[in-house]
């Protein structure tokens, strides 16, 4: 086959796989499903979650720390004459924590007595319940610091000096670095890559399959990558609508310019194409491929660093993870469009995936060589000799 050939065939498959996934445009319930999924995060933050309060005490210091409680961004407070009325409304998800002002707050506060402030909280949503957590212990810092320079200058201290004993360092928190970065600004980049690849994966496996089950025997080499790279297009057009148009209409931070995005997606796209043809390879069953990939998806995205640390995973779970292309495209996207990283800093994960997708190719094509050739199941299948008595 000549070079002219060879590209003529390149060509012609590149354009009729093109005129046909723009003729048919499945990939589009990408849209469609981001839309859903990602407009839990539209708020961006979560905030006036309703907390009840019970009072108990009735003095000056219980409606004080209520109503540090309610001047919270983060706490929206419910007032409750009993305990059972509210744990049971806690149980049905109606509130979200149940605050109990004890009996002789104030005075033991006065005497300088040790509190306990019970609080129950609905631990099965982690993040909110962190939030509540801060706010209730910050309502009570203030109201603490409040009564404590009360006493000072009923003392005789000045306003200053009480300021000074209660407060003799004043932290300053200037945002530097990554600016209003919020959870949901940390778990959208790494829900975007993995819609990306999760949909580029069926897509690559189902053009593998329809290339090598062709009415007219096993399509040259150069039909396979027209193929495969008409799907490239689609999918960095598909990622300038995940990471830059999508956010914007949404209102998260971005840092990172059009072409940024791309010269991290392409890599990306790249690696993942490597390993749908990888994936085709092993297991060459409609059924089977994606059964495998409806299962994987979920494990995929823990690994990939958005849930939990990838410094904090064991180390044989952090090696399945560096195999994966959505952990480096997770770290370097996120880091140059949420984070402000330059180009340069992700530089080394941009590598990787191209070394990823060199590996899951030659892998694949490899693979399918022995399988073509009959050599794979030989040995897999290589009885061993008898020994003799």
């Amino acid at each position: 086959m000549t070079r002219s050939e060879g590209f003529s065939i390149y060509w012609h498959t590149f354009t009729h796989t093109l005129h046909g996934m723009l003729e048919k445009p499945m990939w589009m319930m990408l849209l469609v499903s981001l839309c859903l999924m990602s407009t839990v995060y539209a708020n961006r933050t979560v905030w006036d979650l309703p907390v009840a309060v019970i009072d108990q005490d009735h003095s000056s210091a219980s409606r004080l720390l209520t109503r540090d409680l309610d001047a919270t961004s983060k706490i929206t407070t419910v007032a409750y004459d009993s305990i059972p009325a509210a744990r049971r409304d806690l149980g049905e998800r109606k509130l979200f924590a149940v605050v109990i002002m004890p009996i002789d707050l104030e005075k033991k506060i006065l005497a300088g007595e040790d509190i306990v402030i019970p609080v129950y909280g609905d631990a099965t949503n982690r993040l909110a319940n962190g939030q509540i957590q801060q706010d209730v212990v910050a309502a009570y810092q203030s109201l603490l610091s409040q009564y404590n320079t009360q006493t000072l200058l009923a003392s005789g201290f000045s306003t200053r000096q009480a300021n000074v004993l209660l407060q003799p360092m004043v932290g300053q928190t200037l945002d530097l670095f990554n600016p209003g970065i919020s959870f949901a600004a940390i778990i959208f980049p790494g829900l975007l890559v993995m819609l990306l690849q999760h949909s580029l994966l069926i897509a690559s496996v189902r053009v593998n399959i329809t290339m090598k089950s062709a009415p007219e025997g096993k399509p040259a080499l150069p039909a396979f990558f027209g193929a495969l790279s008409a799907l490239v297009p689609i999918w960095l057009f598909l990622s300038i609508v995940l990471f830059v148009l999508w956010p914007w209409v949404l209102g998260y931070r971005q840092t990172a310019s059009i072409p940024e995005i791309i010269a991290l997606t392409f890599p990306f796209v790249l690696a993942v194409l490597g390993v749908g043809k990888f994936v085709t390879e092993c297991l060459r069953s409609v059924e089977m491929i994606y059964l495998t990939l409806s299962f994987i998806t979920m494990p995929v995205f823990y690994l990939s660093g958005t849930i939990w640390p990838l410094q904090a995973q064991p180390g044989w779970v952090r090696v399945v993870s560096s195999l994966l292309p959505s952990t480096w495209a997770t770290k370097a996207i996120a880091g140059v469009n949420q984070m402000g990283l330059p180009f340069s800093e992700v530089g080394g994960d941009v590598i990787v995936l191209l070394l990823l997708c060199i590996g899951y190719t030659l892998a694949g094509i490899g693979l399918g060589i022995l399988r073509d050739s009959g050599k794979l199941h030989s040995l897999l299948h290589r009885k061993k000799p008898l020994k003799n008595d």
